[in-house]
């Protein structure tokens, strides 16, 4: 009776020290997802992480409607990234097609004509993406942030243009917003601030 006890103790704690490794692993995979959100989207963004094949799963289901990817471990330096739902297909779609081999504009042409052929959604309106960077950005588990990074902002707004938004192709200066894309289904507003703020 005493050895099965035994065992069975083996058993539960192998199975609870388990528990608690993938809980700690997601929590700090969610801890650097979010670091890129605003603080009050934070808790009720859905959160995904990386599979060991490079893949995203789903590690939060959320209940607002923002979406974090946390830092992709095969890639140089630090970036976790949120975005409005509507960008979901989008954003994942061109993980897939640079997975596939096709470069950063590759991938944009290809996913344009999906959109075109109404194979692919985008969103209708506006849609925010806020990304947190470094390149020599860590994490530190001890405090759950993310160290030596900045945000940038990307606010999505299909067809801008300069005459439409009153916005410059450049920065006036540093951290001014400006359009990027103007005219085109990606046009976007971008805010990126100096280093350090």
């Amino acid at each position: 009776m005493t050895r099965t006890y035994s065992l069975l103790f083996v058993l539960f704690f192998s199975l609870t020290t388990s528990a608690c490794a993938q809980n700690a692993t997601d929590r700090h995979a969610i801890n650097q997802a979010i670091s890129a959100a605003p603080d009050e989207l934070k808790e009720g963004a859905s959160v995904y992480g990386y599979n060991e094949n490079g893949t995203l799963k789903l590690i939060r289901e959320g209940t607002n409607e923002l979406v974090c990817t946390t830092d992709d471990p095969a890639r140089e330096g630090f970036e976790a990234a949120c975005f409005q739902k509507d960008l979901l297909d989008y954003i994942s779609r061109g993980r897939v097609l640079r997975a596939e081999g096709m470069n950063g504009q590759e991938s944009v042409d290809k996913r344009k004509a999906e959109i075109e052929a109404g194979t692919l959604p985008f969103v209708k309106g506006q849609a925010t993406q806020y990304i947190r960077y470094g390149e020599n950005a860590s994490y530190d588990e001890a405090t759950g942030e993310v160290m030596n990074s900045q945000v940038r902002f990307v606010i999505y707004v299909p067809g801008a243009t300069p005459e439409s938004t009153g916005l410059p192709i450049s920065p006036m200066a540093p951290g001014a917003p400006f359009i990027m894309d103007a005219g085109s289904f990606r046009a976007h507003i971008m805010i990126v601030p100096p280093a350090g703020n």
